[in-house]
């Protein structure tokens, strides 16, 4: 029905909640055994780890702000076909042979797919709809994704079970049809691509470009932000690459039964599911998400939070206080991200919007690019418990950074 000829298309609101469930299934299902695949299946050593990640982000460094570009003067949704179009198939190249030089190639090709996402996802959205509404479908996809990533945590462990190349591989064919679909019935309303003459497509992107700059440059606030987001960048690269190594280093995960092991990384993950949606409503109810200043405090108590979870995690001396740290270090992330997607959206224009989140996507890749590497180096010299709580106390900066938002002269 939806794919009959001149059928509606659906509304927007409810297609980009299940954009992100289905989004949140994919990831979760490759995401709650890759690290394991990683460690336990290809090998890797910790420097190695985090190279592969730092592959994904430099990709994205590159690609991040002409991909911005082209979503704000093209079409946003042309660029959210593509992205999962790209991230599908970089799964794909991930599960399908366990070596480390198929783990690059398969990063270049998702971080292709995630500059394309990471900007003209959100600013279709909060055009389609307006940005009062946008910042409650934040939340609410939050939480919807949260759920849906609950129920595929189950999936991947059952798949994980029989092999862990077949969660990665199920992953990629997911954003494959979730691409195909969006091709059929995605709208694209609010967004007026600007009539370009003849032969000057290139001049109107650097146009694009340079007004997108301009914006940063002449609002301190989105400078900040940059800021707060190239230091969690340099923070999640070393944490989110080394938590799982150290968990099977430092703790004998307790036998559960015949069942393998694989399945003690899910009940980790489906434990942070329901704390993630409960802080999440929590802040839905509490939190006024049109008031600048509050999104800002907010963000402070949330990385004050993520802070001392971390060291809970590497320094709390045994296994239930590691795995606290952990579902309250998952929790503080996951109430982090709507913030930041609301925080930035408030102060930038609807026509240089996908290439401002572009240029944050830039700056979180260039974090986690410097980060990640120096992080990982760290974590060979010392231990992988010294590198993930010095990655932990890289955010301190950030809680200053957030701070100077709340001063009049930078609220503009």
């Amino acid at each position: 029905m939806l794919l009959r000829r001149g059928a509606p298309k659906p509304d927007a609101y409810k297609l980009y909640l299940l954009m992100m469930a289905l989004q949140a299934v994919a990831l979760t299902t490759v995401f709650t055994v890759n690290l394991v695949y990683h460690v336990v299946q290809v090998g890797l050593n910790p420097l190695q780890l985090v190279l592969v990640g730092t592959t994904l982000e430099l990709t994205a460094l590159l690609l991040e702000i002409p991909t911005g570009v082209v979503a704000d003067v093209y079409s946003r949704r042309l660029s959210i076909i593509l992205g999962f179009l790209l991230l599908g198939c970089g799964f794909l190249v991930e599960g399908a042979l366990p070596y480390f030089e198929t783990l690059l190639l398969a990063q270049l090709i998702m971080g292709a797919g995630y500059t394309f996402l990471s900007g003209a996802t959100s600013a279709w959205i909060v055009d389609e709809i307006g940005q009062e509404r946008a910042a409650a479908a934040f939340l609410r996809a939050s939480q919807l994704a949260q759920v849906a990533s609950f129920f595929a945590i189950f999936l991947s462990v059952a798949l994980a079970s029989h092999s862990l190349q077949s969660a990665i591989l199920f992953g990629g064919v997911l954003l494959l049809a979730l691409a195909a679909l969006l091709a059929l019935i995605m709208p694209e309303a609010g967004f007026q691509r600007q009539p370009v003459a003849a032969g000057s497509s290139v001049s109107e992107l650097f146009s694009t470009l340079r007004a997108g700059i301009a914006l940063i440059r002449a609002r301190r606030i989105l400078a900040l932000i940059l800021l707060v987001t190239a230091i969690h960048g340099a923070f999640s690269e070393g944490y989110d690459r080394l938590w799982t190594a150290l968990l099977l280093e430092q703790f004998t995960l307790p036998p559960l039964g015949e069942l393998d092991e694989i399945v003690w990384f899910g009940i980790i993950s489906a434990v942070s599911m329901p704390l993630s949606l409960a802080a999440t409503e929590l802040l839905r109810r509490r939190l006024d998400l049109s008031d600048s200043r509050q999104v800002s405090l907010a963000l402070m108590g949330v990385y004050s939070l993520m802070i001392g979870s971390v060291l809970l995690f590497t320094l709390g001396g045994s296994l239930p206080l590691a795995l606290l740290g952990l579902w309250l270090t998952n929790a503080a992330r996951s109430v982090r991200n709507p913030l930041m997607e609301t925080w930035i959206n408030q102060h930038t224009e609807s026509d240089v919007r996908a290439t401002v989140l572009s240029v944050q996507g830039g700056a979180d890749a260039f974090g986690q690019i410097a980060g990640g590497p120096a992080v990982g180096a760290f974590g060979l010299l010392t231990t992988v418990r010294a590198a993930i709580s010095a990655s932990a106390l890289m955010l301190l900066p950030l809680l200053l950074a957030i701070r100077q938002t709340l001063s009049p002269q930078n609220s503009e």
